[in-house]
């Protein structure tokens, strides 16, 4: 296991994953479990604060390329930027530098020693938008793709609770790390030390403030020439029952509907890799992957980067948003977002991961999580809609979605939430 730190904040060496995890407090800068790695942060040496904006990220990064370099000038050990990017192009990433940064293998045998902790207890909920509200918003979008040039649109919900006692974070990142080993388990801490946030993006509460989350997707990794896109779209709920369970999975595989909705994502993130690469393999058809609540279509594309200019931030940020979390065309897609969805989405739907300074990192999509403040907290998912959708069909499949948190939260059996 490795640990990279400053010198004047040394991190005492960890065994193993899950001796990251134990250290994990709610005032840590960030942890993130994927299937290769562990990583914990700790304190703040510089933030980066800008947008992805309309250049579809170089001057991120290139902010990202230059404070790295700078920090590492400085002796700070390997200099790594982490933290999260919000859906909205024209909102600020909230990235930062590290004083310390630990790091170890993938958590999936670490997490079999961890207890669950008690449930929580539900005080107050809203649901944004009502159930029925959201079945008709499908039904709107669904006619916007019959009269308009709108192949596909994800719309999304969110539950606004707030819970009798403080949120365990580190209890609900265990439970996420149990229920998603093969997946990208993540807590990014979004308070800033140095100046409050303002607007839209400030979530529940001003602070501490986290986003946390167990995303199935991974956006992009880059490990030297080498890339990887995994994109996710087309999904079934899961049944108890395996008889039934595998039928679900066999007709998912076969359905047109989700085939179409799962071809429109691989190709346009296949068009906004090509031009960065020398090769890219793109499966010619789409396979199944699970989670603990649902079945969906996936499909890996790999391919081999012109040079090593390229960074994972980069990449990152040529491909967000991608159709499967905001639709296709992408403005077209974002306009009826902003006219049907009665919330700003903030961090879901955006990007979490990291990028060291030789330009490797991971960038996972925020999905399956959750933005905590004290004991209020909102909870997202979302449904990619296209010719086809049935409001009810894609408003069970939100709600499927949503399990993943509260099921970590110890609300799965909430008569409330329904």
């Amino acid at each position: 296991m490795n640990s990279f730190s400053m010198p004047a904040a040394v991190a005492h060496p960890l065994s193993n994953a899950g001796q990251i995890l134990k250290q994990y407090t709610p005032e840590s800068a960030f942890f993130f479990a994927s299937p290769t790695r562990t990583l914990l942060a700790q304190g703040v040496h510089d933030m980066i604060l800008e947008t992805i904006g309309t250049d579809r990220g170089e001057r991120l990064s290139d902010r990202i390329t230059r404070v790295l370099a700078a920090q590492g000038r400085a002796g700070h050990g390997v200099p790594m930027a982490v933290g999260a990017v919000p859906f909205n192009s024209t909102s600020p990433a909230h990235l930062i530098v590290p004083k310390t940064i630990q790091s170890a293998g993938p958590l999936s045998a670490a997490a079999d020693a961890l207890r669950p902790q008690p449930q929580a207890s539900l005080q107050t909920l809203r649901k944004v938008p009502e159930p029925r509200d959201y079945v008709r918003g499908v039904e709107l979008a669904v006619g916007l793709m019959r009269n308009e040039a709108l192949s596909k649109v994800v719309l999304s919900r969110m539950l606004e609770m707030t819970l009798r006692e403080a949120v365990d974070l580190r209890a609900v990142l265990q439970r996420l790390s149990q229920q998603n080993r093969s997946g990208y388990t993540f807590a990014a801490n979004l308070s800033d030390p140095m100046a409050g946030l303002s607007g839209s993006e400030r979530g529940p509460s001003s602070r501490p403030r986290t986003l946390i989350g167990a995303s199935p997707e991974l956006l992009l990794s880059r490990s030297g020439l080498r890339v990887v896109a995994n994109p996710l779209a087309g999904s079934a709920i899961r049944s108890p029952d395996p008889d039934e369970d595998r039928r679900r999975a066999i007709a998912l595989l076969a359905s047109e509907k989700d085939r179409h909705e799962h071809a429109i994502v691989v190709d346009a993130v296949a068009a906004a890799l090509r031009p960065f690469c020398r090769h890219l393999s793109v499966p010619e058809e789409p396979s199944l992957t699970q989670t603990a609540n649902l079945w969906h279509l996936s499909s890996r594309l790999t391919g081999e980067l012109r040079d090593l200019s390229i960074s994972s931030m980069r990449l990152a940020a040529a491909l967000h948003p991608t159709p499967a979390v905001c639709g296709y065309p992408t403005e077209r897609a974002r306009a009826a977002i902003e006219a049907l969805e009665p919330f700003d989405r903030g961090f879901f739907t955006g990007l979490v991961g990291w990028c060291d300074a030789a330009g490797d990192g991971e960038w996972a999509v925020v999905i399956r999580c959750a933005d905590v403040a004290g004991r209020a907290l909102r909870l997202y998912a979302g449904a990619g809609i296209v010719v086809g959708s049935e409001g009810q069909r894609e408003f069970d499949e939100t709600s499927a979605k949503l399990r993943t948190m509260l099921n970590a939260l110890g609300l799965d059996q909430a008569p409330e939430i329904g």
